[in-house]
This record gives structure tokens, sequence and C-alpha cells, in this order.
């Protein structure tokens, strides 16, 4: 029992001794190295671009956040729904919630004296209210964002890109006409019942996904619309945006079948769904990179095992079980794989560091921000080191169970 004790006690000793031992520099030796520095290479690179391909979903996010409601809610069967206090009681009573901010929007043609109609997409606001819902007062480029009534006449907001094509001037009044509006026109044979709005500012938006909005009062909406007391939907904000989903589980039991109740990624799913494929297919790729140096792992360790057979034999004889012969190759597999992950692992740390602090790759000019974003996610650190620790372990079976199967006889008799 104590040599069976001292055996297991001493197995990582000679797991080290097999590995990296200074007597001379073998093949053995420089497989060694070559698995190592595959698997720090492709730790590193996977620590690097997962961290990049987060960045980026965080820059999107946070654009797309500046734009979007944490949480919509909408009519399930029908454009619009009924505004009542029962409905926006319930809302208010979750803790999670902030902001309420209810709207009216669709299509409408935005007739122009001088220039080409434009068919444009139009909300109507609660000004106060979307002020703290969509980070867009500091966006307003001209003008201001002002979309009440004055001289009878309420106020307009459009996106820079549709001025400079309309060739429009602050204080220029348009017209707007709705679909249902033409639909009367056309049915009872009537003038198209046109609303005039004066053009009191513009803005600019960074736009990722849809079409730029053109926004008027919430009540001027709900007349250009004929939707008189109902409205399109609620856009929700949250005291924090990760609350989405367990929101919308409360919302839906509250509101019942009759809403539709999306989150921020419910919102803008297919660009979130292939940014998330994109981020799992890159680290299916690289991981390759770190398979290729298991295969190396295999290679070494399966020379060490025939190029020992005389060592295993006499250990077997002092006592070692077939066991402890394989936990003295799985020891192997085991440090280079903590090697490999550790100088990987602080590599790729590094490296995303400096590009965080100092944006050493450069962008575009024409992108959004200047340089490659880097966001650090623990939990994607975590997966990578565990993968690759897993992949050396796993390298190291068949040298150990190869290794158990030697007669110590026959080791001793040949050698």
């Amino acid at each position: 029992m104590i040599l069976y004790f001292d055996a297991m006690k001493n197995s990582g000793f000679i797991a080290r001794r097999y590995l990296f031992s200074r007597k001379h520099i073998s093949l053995i030796s420089t497989l060694t190295f070559i698995s190592i520095t595959g698997i720090t290479i492709g730790t590193a690179l996977l620590i690097v671009v997962l961290s990049v391909l987060n960045g980026f979903f965080d820059v999107i996010k946070g654009f797309l956040l500046s734009q979007d409601p944490d949480i919509r809610i909408e009519a399930a069967a029908s454009p619009t729904f009924a505004q009542n206090e029962e409905v926006m009681n319930k809302i208010r009573a979750l803790p999670e919630v902030r902001i309420i901010s209810p709207y009216v929007e669709g299509k409408a043609l935005m007739a122009i004296d001088h220039a080409e109609n434009q068919v444009v997409e139009v909300k109507g606001v609660n000004r106060d209210v979307f002020f703290q819902l969509v980070d867009i007062e500091h966006s307003i480029t001209d003008g201001v964002f002002d979309v009440s009534v004055k001289n009878r006449t309420p106020g307009l907001i459009i996106h820079q890109d549709l001025r400079n094509r309309t060739q429009l001037q602050l204080k220029d009044e348009v017209a707007l006409l709705s679909a249902a509006g033409m639909k009367n026109a056309l049915t009872q044979i009537t003038v198209p019942q046109t609303y005039r709005f004066e053009l009191r500012g513009t803005y600019f938006l960074q736009q990722i996904a849809g079409n730029p909005k053109v926004f008027i009062d919430l009540e001027a909406a709900k007349r250009l619309f004929r939707s008189r007391n109902s409205i399109s939907g609620i856009d929700i904000k949250l005291t924090n945006n990760e609350d989405a989903e367990k929101v919308k589980e409360k919302l839906s039991a509250a509101l019942g079948s009759g809403y539709k109740i999306s989150t921020w990624y419910d919102l803008q799913k297919p660009l979130y769904d292939v940014m998330y494929l994109e981020k799992w297919g890159s680290f299916v790729i690289l991981i390759l990179i770190v398979i290729v140096a298991v295969l190396n792992i295999i290679g070494s360790l399966t020379m060490i095992v025939i190029q020992k057979q005389r060592d295993i034999g006499i250990l077997m004889s002092m006592g070692y079980t077939r066991k402890g012969i394989k936990d003295i190759f799985r020891k192997q597999g085991l440090y280079i794989g903590l090697i490999g992950c550790g100088l990987g692992g602080t590599l790729g740390f590094l490296l995303s560091w400096a590009q965080k602090e100092y944006g050493l790759v450069k962008l575009s000019s024409a992108f959004i921000i200047d340089a490659y974003p880097i966001l650090i996610s623990p939990v994607d650190v975590t997966i990578i080191l565990i993968s690759s620790l897993l992949l050396c372990l796993l390298a190291s079976w068949y040298p150990a169970h190869r290794a158990a199967q030697v007669q110590p006889a026959d080791a001793v008799r040949y050698e």
C-alpha cells in the first residue's frame, strides 16, 4: 500500500522528466515544443477573435439601443390597439420599467412644392418622454426637436439624408398624406385630406438597420393615420436592458395573448443571430489550430511510450499499477495543456488589452468606429481555456492506454 502511494505521488515528477529532460534535444522534445506553441497560438487567437466579435456586437447593440426600446408592445392581430389606463397601469406596476412611451407610426406620402414627393415612415411621439427613451437630442444637426403646434401648424423633424435629397429649409411647410387618407379619397371620390407640417429641425443617427423616421407629435399622428384613441405600440425603457427577457415574461402573463411583446433582441433578431453565428463559426474554425497541436501531442507521447518501454517495465516491477502508468502519461498531456493554455491565455489577454486601450489595428474611416472594438468576456475565455485543456487531456488517452499495455517482463528482456 505504501509503495503504491509513493508511486502515485511520484507520477507527476516522472511525467515532467519525460517531457522536459535537459540532457539532449530530441525529436520528442521538438514535437512537444511544437504542440505547446500550437496550443498557445490557437488559444490566443481564439481569445482575440472572440473578443473582437464581442466588441462589434456591443457596438452594434449600443447603436441600435440608442434608437430601439428595451421592450416594445404591439397588438398581436391588428396594426393598432386601444390606449387605456388599465394596460398602462399593469406596465407601470413592474419595478424594472423606467420609461413608457406610446407611439403611432405608419407610411405616408410627403408632398413637397419644389421637389419630388417622398414616401416616408412617420412616427408620432410624445416629445418629453421620447427624449428619455432615445438619445436623439444630441443628434440634432439643425434647428430643434420641436413637434408642438405653433401658429396652428404642428412641427416636423426629418433625417439629414432626407433633407439633403429634398433641399428643404427650416420653416418650410410640407404636406403628409396617409394610406388611409388616399383610400378614402379613392372610395368616396373626394379630395385627399392632407395635413400641413412645418419643418423645425433635422437629425442624424447612424442607420444600421431600418429606414430613418420622420417625427411628428403623437396627437398629430393619430389624426394623420385616423387612429383616434388607438396607438401602434408602446416602447419601454428598463433600468437594465439585460432584464428584458424576464420583463417580457411578466408582461405576457399580465397582458395576455392579445399583445405581441418584443425585446431589444427580438426587434433586430436576424442581425443579432448572424453576429452570434459568425462568432461561434469563428470559434469552430480556430479550434482546428488547437486540434492540429493536439495531434502532435498524440505523436510525441506515443514516441515517449515506445522510447521508455524499459522504464515502464521497471516501474511496473517496482509496484506501479497500470492505472499509475496511465496517470504518468495523462499528466504529460495535462502539463502540455496547462503551459499552452497559460501562455495562450496571457498572450490573448495582452493583445486584446492593447487593442482596446491603444486601438493598434484601425478600421476603414467609413465605419462608425475607427479601430477594431474589444470586449473580453470571462465566459468566453473560460470556454476557450477549458476546451483547449480538455483536448490536450483527450490527446493523452491513447498513449496512456498503450503504455499501460506494456508487459514488464518483455520490456526488460528486450531492452
